[in-house]
């Protein structure tokens, strides 16, 4: 009997692999850079990212960038799988996805396990965004200030 593997159950999407080269690619620039490496460094590579997305994606990140980095200024941004990502201590606290890079109808703001969000047995760790309105600026900021104590 000779059995046959789909692809899909065996294949990351082009996308997928997309992130992990640029993930790669992010990891060798870190060792390049060294200990040399700044805040200033994963600024403008983020800044750079940033200013590749499509019109749509690009405003939200642009936003979302200047909200996290006023609600709390001691987390570093970094490239993390090609997206825009802020760290504390080297572990990413919380990032931004857009909505073209995985083909998706809405763009991500989401949040790792190092993010201080716990509250009680369930609480979101990601967002779905369309747009960004000032309330939803201000909940990003509390969301953020506490991911990052």
């Amino acid at each position: 009997m000779t059995t046959t593997k789909t692809k899909s159950a065996v294949a990351f999407t082009d996308e997928e692999r997309t992130a992990m080269k640029e993930h790669a690619q992010e990891l060798k620039t870190a060792a390049r850079r060294g200990s040399r490496a700044t805040k200033a460094d994963g600024e403008q590579d983020v800044l750079a990212k940033i200013a590749e997305m499509t019109e749509s994606d690009r405003v939200l990140a642009e936003r979302i960038h200047a909200v996290i980095t006023a609600s709390a200024p001691d987390l570093t941004p970094k490239l993390w799988y090609g997206m825009p990502s802020y760290a504390k201590n080297g572990k990413v606290v919380c990032f931004f996805r857009s909505a073209e890079k995985f083909k998706s109808r809405y763009a991500t703001l989401g949040f790792e396990d190092k993010a201080n969000l716990d509250d009680g047995t369930m609480w979101a760790t990601s967002f779905a965004l369309t747009a960004l309105t000032a309330d939803d600026e201000a909940m990003i900021g509390e969301l953020v200030r506490k991911a990052a104590r």
